[in-house]
């Protein structure tokens, strides 16, 4: 089934009329009678009863009528939106995130890049970093950011950003808050508040275990509200990755002798078109200078 068929179809079915419709879609009365009969062909059935002085629908037609209309009705909208993406005036951006990135690291660039669209359409995608790897197989994602996602696959690029450290994260009413350095021995008291969604989780467990804290009793939770709701009711401490934002009601410091990193990742798929947007926030990922934010 062809679109010019349709259109032809939607024009008699309006005009009751093959001559006026030939002429209203601007061809041969021929050519459009000849469309009809190959888009009857494919529908197994006559459309129109052909009778004088106006054509009629045929049950067949009057059941075919909505769906072919709302057909094209969505065709031809799909055409002007890529026509918009075309001219710069409409732009998407399909990217997943590990839940232990924070969204604002993406801020300063997404403010940049609604400069030179009229029109910008985001999508934010969170999951798992695996869940990362499987969006952007998929197609459901074009670019993902997380640490590693573990993922062996020939057409993933891996392009590094940065790599930080860990702080830990207390209530501002805590014992330990308002410090810039804790050390290991004055946290054998607390209890840990465990990120399940973390990449560097069982890595944190061991860094921590070495040096003599117990992780075996940790309140496990499995988003980062949840965790500052936790941290602000001041039941637990956290470990947390050194861009995470948090609210002034909690207190960050380093952990003296803490041996952990991590490198956060910008993937792609090789191959794979990109929208203008994802290119162009792909090359302002990659160019960053990210070193005054790791200073802060």
């Amino acid at each position: 089934m062809e679109m010019h068929q349709v259109r032809y179809f939607l024009a008699v079915a309006r005009l009751m009329n093959f001559t006026r419709a030939a002429e209203d879609c601007n061809v041969t009365q021929p050519s459009l009678t000849r469309a009809i009969k190959q888009l009857e062909a494919e529908m197994g059935g006559d459309l129109f009863r052909r009778e004088r002085p106006a054509v009629q629908l045929t049950e067949l037609g009057l059941r075919m009528h909505p769906l072919l209309k709302q057909c094209y009705e969505a065709a031809a909208g799909a055409r002007s939106l890529a026509s918009s993406f075309k001219n710069g005036e409409i732009g998407a951006l399909r990217i997943a995130l590990a839940h232990s990135i924070d969204l604002a690291l993406l801020i300063p660039f997404l403010e940049q890049i609604r400069r030179q669209f009229n029109r910008l359409e985001f999508k934010f995608l969170r999951g798992t970093s695996s869940e990362v790897a499987a969006y952007l197989k998929e197609g459901v994602a074009e670019l993902g950011i997380a640490a590693e996602i573990g993922e062996d696959w020939d057409r993933l690029d891996v392009w590094p950003l940065f790599t930080e450290g860990f702080h830990v994260v207390v209530s501002r009413q805590h014992r330990l808050a308002g410090r810039d350095t804790i050390k290991f021995d004055e946290l054998h008291s607390e209890q840990f508040l465990s990120r399940s969604y973390c990449e560097h989780r069982e890595r944190l467990q061991q860094a921590l275990r070495e040096h003599g804290l117990d992780t075996d009793c940790e309140h496990e939770i499995s988003s980062e509200r949840d965790l500052l709701t936790l941290l602000e009711a001041d039941i637990g401490i956290g470990v947390v990755p050194h861009t995470s934002q948090i609210p002034q009601t909690l207190s960050r410091a380093r952990i003296d002798g803490l041996d952990a990193r991590r490198t956060v990742h910008l993937y792609g798929v090789a191959g794979r078109e990109r929208t203008a947007v994802a290119s162009a926030i792909m090359r302002m990922l990659r160019g960053a200078n990210w070193q005054p934010l790791l200073n802060q």
